[in-house]
């Protein structure tokens, strides 16, 4: 493991920065394969967390205070967390912190689930406080990306923003589910559409934020007086980002924007999971070419890969563990998977221990931990074209068994434990 990184020169050595790391609700858009873990202990790569990316960039940037937002299944992250030893963050003072939702903390709105980023950042206002950051980052955790955040800060100090974001260039279709960011030509935001109906703009939010936290939680307490008064007493009103914060600190002209460099997709629905691991067989995926902030995640135990006698892997990345005597096609294995012969996976990831009995084929599937498909079983169908959507890809949950011979049609979700 590299050596700890080092504050940018042009960071003030006693500068106190505290990143939160929201690593979110239930994540329902990732249907069966979030039923009972965090969206963000989702494997990616075959061996990588999704958490993986937010922690790796932080250490690499120096930013040593890291709370990890868990509230929902927070124990399906516990193990792989670690305490945050995987990436320094144990230490005696400061360091890691795993923040779930809490009974019997205060008024009714601090009290349980958050209804948003925002919302979430409210409920911990009074810690934030405590803590006394000079800078807060916030983080979400269903993203792959690799940055070094110094750069960021020396330009939010520089510049006196009270919010800097970083910025990717997406589709328009994509931008459409997002956060649209407009800005002049210094970088100064002059407006943002939360999740527009349509939008020709291509230039989103990554959901990488730098805030000045007085001025960020002076700004929640007021959006919370003037939205949630009448409303629900569990809810703060405020939502995400995008739909009170963010509009109410553009108007005060202190956000700027930077891009984002390198690869970058949010990929917490199907078609981007599975189009993120396509993009990482084509070679277009960077977060781990970077020797000076490696993606660190604890290390998996397992005997080497092994593809036997007729066994063939064509522009695919098997995991360790992995045993292969079928045809594997631009896919990805995780840790253990085997693929009998016969089989043949296509367009497809599958996860750790899942197994593909003889002569079955798996076509733009996700196949979660432990799922069977039975003997000469057919899940999924090859994707039509190169745009992947949510309806093409089929998601098998953990433990699942698909019945030999069984024919499980494209876009079909099978429940955790169930069997066809």
């Amino acid at each position: 493991m590299p050596g700890p990184p080092r504050r940018s020169p042009g960071l003030p050595a006693d500068l106190r920065v505290l990143a939160v790391v929201q690593a979110g609700g239930a994540g329902s858009r990732m249907d069966v394969l979030t039923r009972e873990r965090a969206k963000p202990a989702l494997p990616f790569a075959g061996t990588h967390a999704l958490v993986d990316f937010p922690l790796s960039s932080l250490r690499a940037s120096g930013i040593a205070d890291v709370w990890v937002s868990v509230q929902y299944q927070s124990g399906s992250l516990d193990v792989h967390l670690a305490g945050g030893r995987p990436w320094d963050l144990d230490r005696t003072h400061g360091g890691f912190r795993r923040i779930t939702p809490e009974q019997g903390s205060g008024a009714a709105h601090d009290d349980g689930f958050s209804h948003g980023n925002a919302d979430g950042l409210f409920r911990l206002r009074d810690d934030v406080r405590v803590h006394d950051p000079d800078v807060l980052v916030v983080l979400s955790a269903d993203h792959v990306f690799s940055a070094d955040l110094r750069p960021a800060l020396a330009h939010h100090l520089d510049v006196g923003a009270e919010c800097t974001l970083l910025t990717a260039e997406v589709g328009v279709q994509e931008a459409a589910e997002k956060m649209v960011v407009h800005t002049d030509d210094g970088g100064r935001v002059t407006g943002v559409e939360y999740k527009p109906e349509s939008t020709d703009a291509t230039t989103v939010a990554t959901e990488i934020f730098l805030y000045d936290p007085r001025v960020l939680l002076t700004e929640l307490e007021r959006l919370h007086r003037e939205s949630a008064a009448g409303g629900d007493p569990d809810d703060t009103g405020l939502g995400d980002f995008g739909e009170l914060l963010l509009p109410a600190l553009v108007e005060r002209g202190r956000v700027h924007a930077l891009p984002l460099e390198g690869y970058w997709r949010d990929v917490g629905r199907p078609a981007a999971y599975l189009q993120a691991h396509r993009d990482l067989l084509a070679g277009r995926v960077d977060v781990f070419d970077h020797v000076d902030r490696p993606v660190l995640s604890p290390t998996p135990a397992g005997a080497p890969a092994w593809v036997g006698d007729g066994g063939e892997l064509d522009g695919s990345m098997v995991s360790p563990g992995c045993r292969v005597r079928g045809r594997v096609v631009r896919s990805v294995l995780g840790p253990d998977v085997v693929v009998e012969a016969g089989a043949v996976v296509e367009d497809s990831v599958l996860m750790r221990r899942a197994v593909v009995e003889a002569g079955a084929r798996v076509s733009a599937c996700v196949v979660d931990e432990w799922a069977r498909v039975g003997r000469d079983a057919v899940v999924g169908r090859p994707l039509p074209g190169t745009r992947v959507t949510d309806g093409a890809i089929t998601l098998v949950g953990r433990h699942a068994v698909v019945a030999p011979g069984d024919d499980v049609p494209a876009g079909a979700r099978l429940e955790p434990g169930t069997t066809t």
